[in-house]
């Protein structure tokens, strides 16, 4: 059975209804460690853009599985869902507005910057 091809970005409310949905979906944080050791969005897992092409194999189990991946502000989330889906993984998708849009829209207490 072949997956619906998603769209490339996706919303905060959509990512947020997923979650609360218990959707199965990993949340790929592409910022740097700094960038996360201020903020993060629970359950996400940290890995940077810079590391994407030499731990790639490290989503290999993720290849079928819708990933959405995030970053600050959606620019390099949105690189890396392109890349990913050149790669193989046809479920990538890019948090619109990254975390600060999430901060914004869905968990106010968490710190912007």
């Amino acid at each position: 059975m072949a997956a619906q091809q998603l769209p490339l970005e996706t919303t905060c409310q959509d990512v947020a209804a997923a979650q609360a949905a218990g959707d199965d979906f990993l949340l790929l944080d592409c910022r740097e460690p700094d960038e996360h050791a201020l903020v993060r969005i629970a359950g996400a897992v940290l890995l940077p853009l810079g590391e994407l092409p030499e731990r790639l194999s490290e989503l290999e189990p993720q290849r079928g599985r819708r990933i959405v991946v995030h970053c600050h502000h959606g620019g390099r989330s949105l690189r890396a869902a392109k890349w990913l889906r050149a790669n193989g993984f046809s479920q990538a998708q890019s948090l619109a507005g990254g975390i600060d849009a999430w901060a914004e829209q869905i968990d106010p207490s968490l710190p912007r910057y």
